[in-house]
């Protein structure tokens, strides 16, 4: 026993030696890094009494300070930033539905502002502007070498004043001008209309709208259908939807899932990691879906067409998304600030990041741009058929039949303009038909 008391009291000795061989070192690299953090800091004060004292003009100390910290964590990646007092009061009038401004979402490439996406009925969409522009100038002033948020501010303006952009976009071989007139800007989170027999839900942003907006207006599409016995399926258009509010995204997607995981997010502590699952209850009830995506689909859509692609429960039809697979928290500050900072990463129920990949489509459809009819499109002739040939005969229907193959013609003839109008939404409705037209084993069902 004695022996053993020994050994193990011999054991904790050593351990304490070695401990303490190894503490000595750590605990001078930690002393000295502090050291150099606070030489760092007198850095900071000695230049910015310098800049107080000597430079040409006389500066704002606080507009100083605000800017060195929004330096500071514009540093770190494209969507962190400090608030003003007056940007955070902004982005919390944005989140409720209406703002000021062009309705544009836009990020930061290489030092120039680049267009996430147009918000639908806004000035900027009225105007035109595309995902994936760039604005390189407004009235004329470069926008190189501004952060972001001075970009953004350089945008903002009253309400019925004019702006003049100026867009660089691919395909184009010059930049060219824009003129817009600022407006109020009231979002309509969704809009719900029935296209043929598919009930479309055209979601535009998530804000604390998006949900309800979404369920009332299905709910209001479904009965007057008079049932989903009598629609094919359910269109949820997400494109150049810039994202927002990340618990709306939860709740739109777990509208179609019964369960599951939505998505998780993981930051620097894996600890602090939250997962986020579906509960029971479908809206669509086991309807075939198909999530419309591309390029201005960003964050919280890109959560919605993950979950439910990893989940099988749409097709994902259209071009890759924008890719912002982060999120940002915001951290109110003193003086009513705030400080916008990137978290943690978001992942798809698969355990996919999609952080500067984005979501793939299952089908890829590019959204044709429109071209002008020739003139020899123009001055083709009608073509013919065996109805406009003199003493053709009588096909023999009932007046029934032919109301029934008039209806048929009407929804085909419908469904070719909207072909004309908006390809990858006359696509994923063609998807729908065709599913619907296959039966129940098509949709999954036993």
């Amino acid at each position: 026993m004695k022996k053993l008391m020994m050994a193990a009291t011999g054991g904790a000795v050593l351990g304490l030696v070695v401990t303490s061989q190894v503490a000595g070192p750590l605990l001078a690299q930690e002393q000295g890094q502090q050291a150099s953090v606070y030489e760092q800091l007198d850095l900071f004060g000695d230049i910015f009494e310098r800049i107080r004292a000597g430079y040409v003009e006389e500066v704002d100390d606080r507009e100083l300070i605000e800017a060195a910290i929004n330096g500071m964590l514009t540093s770190l990646d494209p969507h962190s930033s400090y608030l003003s007092a007056e940007d955070a009061a902004a982005m919390r009038v944005q989140t409720s539905g209406e703002f000021g401004g062009l309705g544009i979402e836009v990020t930061q490439e290489e030092g120039w502002v680049k267009v996430v996406s147009p918000m639908d009925g806004t000035p900027a969409d009225a105007a035109g502007i595309m995902a994936g522009d760039f604005i390189t100038a407004v009235d004329g002033e470069s926008m190189m070498g501004l952060t972001l948020d001075d970009a953004v501010n350089l945008m903002r303006g009253p309400v019925g004043s004019e702006i003049v952009i100026t867009v660089v976009r691919e395909g184009e071989v010059e930049p060219f001008d824009v003129s817009i007139i600022r407006d109020t800007i009231k979002l309509t989170a969704v809009r719900t209309r029935t296209e043929g027999n598919a009930v479309v839900l055209r979601v535009s942003t998530f804000n604390e709208q998006t949900f309800p907006n979404l369920r009332d207006g299905m709910a209001e599409q479904v009965a007057a259908a008079g049932g989903l016995d009598n629609i094919d399926g359910i269109v949820l258009d997400l494109r150049n939807n810039p994202g927002g509010l990340l618990n709306q995204a939860i709740f739109v997607a777990d509208a179609f899932l019964d369960a599951g995981e939505i998505t998780s997010t993981r930051g620097r502590d894996p600890d602090d990691g939250e997962r986020f699952n579906a509960t029971a209850g479908d809206l669509a009830e086991g309807k075939p879906i198909v999530v419309l995506i591309n390029g201005g689909s960003a964050s919280a859509s890109e959560i919605v067409a993950g979950a439910l692609q990893d989940h099988r429960r749409a097709i994902i039809v259209g071009t890759n998304s924008f890719g912002k697979g982060s999120v940002q928290t915001v951290v109110p500050l003193q003086g009513e600030g705030a400080m916008r900072l990137t978290t943690s990463r978001y992942y798809t129920p698969s355990g996919r990041s999609i952080q500067a990949l984005g979501i793939s489509p299952d089908i890829i459809v590019e959204q044709p741009r429109p071209q002008p009819a020739t003139e020899e499109e123009e001055d083709a002739p009608a073509t013919r058929s065996e109805a406009d040939l003199r003493g053709a005969l009588n096909n023999g229907l009932s007046e029934d039949q032919l109301r029934q193959v008039e209806q048929e013609r009407d929804r085909a003839e419908a469904a070719a303009q909207l072909r004309e109008q908006d390809y990858q939404l006359a696509y994923a409705i063609d998807i729908l038909k065709g599913l619907n037209a296959l039966g129940p084993l098509a949709n999954g069902a036993n």
